[in-house]
């Protein structure tokens, strides 16, 4: 058994990936005192080093888990540059030329690139988009070097023999471990969301979003000299035909990070991130206006990146197994909710676990847990696949009214949650007050 901890309680937990999901959760169950290994496929902790956004509800959720988690936050966060911009989640502009009539304008006395209206944030809550890699390096400060096994990658789990009920880890060194339980942090690829759900099962694996993305950093001296202060500084939102184009600045304002989405309707390439040419990157906006070709034309590494996401499951846990954060729900990013969605999940779960003195009552954890977070989580993804659409005039047409419209409504149920009530729910159900959801979730 592989517990790292000198808890007393009788169990010990797997958490298998170490990225943010990963982390969080480790670093608040350990603040609990509970055994935990965190198994981890590459050499060492690491990300990819793109612009992440947290909204309000993330924000929140971190500071009620941990102040370590919440410190990291803020030391890494950036919002809008512009005071005047504080309470402002985007700015919405058309960046297509071809939305433009005769006269130049997409509407009555707004042209391509002009601001058509703010999305205005609705909640309160520490919000801003992080440089996903200098996030976690401040999360890894908190994890005990003894936590952490690396170049584990999990290939297969299996019942132990020994009667305990335990779970073995195998993974691709041909190592293995037992635990007491396991929680999948492992993200899009999971191998426990295969295992749990059975190979066969179509959402045991993501699926293409009908979306691909190029992604770039460009330094923020050099965005404000193609855009001036207004648009580089605060985060925009361009609107187009069958694609979209997206800036927030990152790294206190020291950089802009764009990410220009585009559509198609298959992906073939077994990879999900493949190598283009800049005039194919280039290509794909030549009919856009200029905000939109300044960018572009900025951006120097034309690696394409393919969005998929995972199907709506019918549980997010089996026997000793819970999924949590991407491997449960992964989602595109066009809500900007993935990653908060992760963060929540880390605050209810540990918060469950927590309460658990053995590891019946762990399971039950991961049913309450399951019964809590499926339906918001995966709603997410849904709605997030249609807000794609809707910046690509694929739901609503071109129609920038009934588009503002939606807008306006589309992000209150993200932000506005009650993650403390949602947490009271969750532990009816973990205490048999709610016998009802009790029963739903083990039937399963």
């Amino acid at each position: 058994m592989a517990a790292t901890t000198t808890s007393s309680r009788p169990y010990s937990l797997a958490i298998v990936g170490g990225g943010i999901s990963g982390l969080s959760l480790a670093i608040t169950l350990l603040q609990y005192d509970v055994p935990l290994t965190i198994y981890e496929a590459a050499p060492s902790f690491s990300e990819i080093g793109a612009g992440v956004a947290f909204g309000p509800n993330a924000g929140r959720a971190m500071e009620l888990m941990s102040p370590k988690i919440y410190d990291a936050f803020k030391k890494c966060k950036t919002g809008n540059v512009w005071e005047a911009q504080q309470n402002s989640w985007f700015t919405i502009r058309v960046g297509d030329a071809r939305k433009a009539g005769q006269d130049g304008y997409v509407k009555e006395g707004k042209k391509v690139g002009d601001k058509l209206f703010d999305v205005p944030l609705t909640s309160g809550g520490t919000r801003g988009g992080v440089y996903r890699a200098h996030f976690l390096d401040e999360l890894v400060k908190d994890v005990p070097a003894n936590v952490a096994k690396f170049d584990k990658r999990l290939v297969e789990l299996t019942d132990a023999p020994d009667g305990t009920g335990d779970m073995v880890l195998h993974f691709a060194d041909g190592t293995t471990a037992q635990h007491s339980a396991v929680i999948g942090c492992d993200g899009i690829k999971s191998k426990t969301r295969t295992w749990l759900l059975g190979a066969d099962d179509p959402a045991a694996h993501a699926v293409f979003s009908g979306k691909y993305a190029y992604r770039g950093l460009i330094p923020m001296d050099k965005a404000i000299e193609l855009l001036g202060e207004e648009v580089a500084q605060n985060s925009q939102l361009f609107l187009g035909y069958h694609g979209h184009l997206l800036t927030f600045p990152i790294e206190k304002g020291k950089t802009m990070n764009v990410v220009a989405f585009n559509s198609r309707d298959t992906w073939d390439d077994e990879k999900w991130v493949v190598t283009t040419s800049k005039e194919d990157m280039d290509a794909d906006y030549a009919q856009w206006g200029p905000h939109v070709q300044k960018i572009v034309g900025a951006m120097q590494k034309p690696d394409i990146w393919a969005l998929f996401m995972h199907p709506p499951c019918n549980t997010y846990t089996k026997g000793r197994v819970c999924l949590l954060g991407d491997a449960a729900h992964a989602t595109t990013p066009h809500q900007g909710a993935g990653a908060g969605m992760c963060i929540e999940d880390s605050y209810i779960l540990a918060n469950l676990i927590k309460e658990a003195k053995d590891v019946k009552e762990v399971q039950k954890a991961f049913v309450a847990f399951d019964a809590v977070r499926r339906e918001r989580t995966q709603k997410n993804v849904k709605t997030s696949k249609d807000a794609g659409m809707m910046y690509d005039f694929e739901l609503f047409g071109d129609d920038l009214d009934e588009i503002e419209e939606n807008f306006l409504n589309r992000m209150g149920w993200i932000w506005n949650v009650d993650l403390e009530e949602q947490l009271s729910q969750a532990k009816k159900i973990f205490s048999g007050e709610d016998k009802a959801r009790i029963r739903r979730g083990y039937e399963k």
